[in-house]
């Protein structure tokens, strides 16, 4: 896994922000490109969407089993959080 990206997972859910943050790093190394060309700009864009509308779907259908205790708020995550000013 891509160590920038930070797992959504936890006691509060992820905001839009994060969701679209870790879909566009996702994207980023999937497509080898930090930054896309004008050319595949459209595209680029479009799979940070669809990668994000994925993620809040997985995110908000994920079911903890009965007796596990749900995950706490990965340090990442705050972190990256404090960084970002949330």
């Amino acid at each position: 896994m891509c160590r920038s990206i930070v797992v959504l997972r936890g006691e509060e859910p992820p905001t839009a922000a994060e969701v679209e943050a870790a879909s566009r790093q996702y994207v980023r190394k999937v497509a080898g490109a930090r930054v896309p060309s004008k050319q595949n700009e459209e595209v680029f864009e479009r799979a940070v969407e669809e990668v994000a509308r994925a993620t809040a779907r997985l995110l908000e259908q994920w079911v903890t089993p009965k007796g596990a205790r749900p995950p706490a708020m990965p340090k990442s995550r705050v972190v990256a959080r404090a960084k970002a000013g949330l």
